[in-house]
């Protein structure tokens, strides 16, 4: 049964830099591999994620985390998929290398 109250997020990653053509694969290739990622856009300078709902598993949670980080992408957008679930890994972990980038206070 499909939830019906899904949620249309578009995280938008904005003049991505590649340092070489190996590179630029590796990053489509990662994205390919994240299940949550429903379809990918472009207009002009910025790439679009559509990702299939609101509510992701913690791994495709994580490879989004590694994804934004690598390649330097606003990662404030990521703070959306905060829940209950996952609140003790994802948020209360703030010694975690992506914490102040996810969450600027």
């Amino acid at each position: 049964m499909k939830k019906m109250n899904k949620k249309n997020i578009i995280l938008v990653c904005t003049a991505v830099k590649f340092y070489c053509l190996k590179d630029e694969d590796a990053f489509f290739e990662w994205i390919k591999k994240i299940n949550c990622i429903e379809k990918i856009s472009a207009l002009g300078k910025e790439l679009y994620l559509h990702i299939v709902d609101d509510e992701i598993n913690d791994q495709d949670l994580d490879d989004l985390i590694g994804l934004f980080y690598r390649y330097n992408i606003e990662m404030t957008q990521l703070a959306c998929f905060l829940r209950n679930e996952n609140k003790n890994w994802f948020y209360e972990n703030k010694k975690a290398f992506w914490y102040k980038k996810v969450f600027k206070k």
